[in-house]
């Protein structure tokens, strides 16, 4: 439930680990075959990177994610029409889920729009969209798929520095080393991956911590994170607006923006 009556939101100083990679770095691979040596190579530019003994032993309790890599290798892009789209995500329950949710907080979320600019009807329609307002955060454990992303060779680049965010949340106290998300690592009620809670995460609850799978810190994140990629305050969302654009930094699927563009406006009334 969300705290609508103390709500505090505070931008945390994150500490951003610099990923400049040893003279030899860990080797990636395409098969299981070679992860347990890649961890053990993995951990020395986890240590030159900051990273302390909660991250350490997260690292070396991964294990290789054979279900992200199947889900890696079979990503095939969205094909549907937006009517299907939208019956298939169930935007109608998502639009009714959320004026509901909208009216029983409304404190919280016209401090969200004071403080970020960001309407309640698009903040309410990426957490359906992402975790069914909370109900799924996937079934895949955080720090192995990361880590089985980041040591596979086909975007080691891109992941490896998510992965080394996920140790640094765990040393912090607020990353579960054993928390589930979804197929590449993405964490919580609004999905984010963990460099991106290290970029834009924010203490919506006041409790002093950036955990995504608290829906208040959540909701502020997603606020901010669109509020830094250009979100314009009080203006339109539609397709076509300058908003509109700002959600393709959330998702490039354009299904999937107008999905979230029209749903909110069902819900902002």
């Amino acid at each position: 439930m969300i705290a609508a009556f103390k709500l505090c939101l505070t931008a945390l100083t994150l500490t951003v680990i610099v990923t400049s990679s040893p003279a030899a770095a860990a080797p990636c691979g395409n098969t299981s075959a070679g992860f347990t040596a890649w961890k053990a190579a993995f951990a020395k530019e986890a240590t030159s990177a900051g990273i302390k003994q909660r991250g350490l032993q997260a690292l070396a309790a991964s294990s290789y994610s054979q279900g992200t890599i199947s889900a890696d290798r079979h990503q095939t892009g969205v094909r549907y029409t937006l009517e299907d789209f939208m019956r298939i995500r169930g935007t109608d329950a998502i639009a009714r889920i959320g004026k509901q949710r909208k009216a029983r907080n409304p404190k919280f979320f016209a401090a969200l729009d004071r403080i970020y600019g960001v309407p309640a009807g698009i903040l309410l329609s990426i957490h359906g969209m992402e975790s069914g307002f909370g109900r799924s955060f996937g079934k895949y454990r955080v720090v192995s798929s990361i880590a089985t992303v980041a040591y596979d060779c086909r975007r080691s680049d891109f992941f490896t520095r998510h992965l080394l965010a996920a140790l640094q949340l765990v040393d912090r106290g607020w990353l579960d080393p054993n928390a589930i998300g979804a197929a590449h690592g993405e964490i919580g009620h609004t999905q984010f991956l963990p460099g991106n809670v290290i970029a834009y995460g924010q203490d919506g609850n006041g409790d002093g911590r950036v955990d995504l799978y608290d829906e208040s810190d959540a909701l502020a994140s997603t606020a901010h994170f669109l509020r830094q990629k250009g979100w314009k305050p009080g203006q339109p969302y539609h397709e076509g607006s300058a908003n509109f654009r700002v959600l393709n930094e959330w998702n490039a699927a354009t299904v999937y923006q107008q999905a979230i563009a029209l749903t909110a406006k069902r819900i902002d009334g």
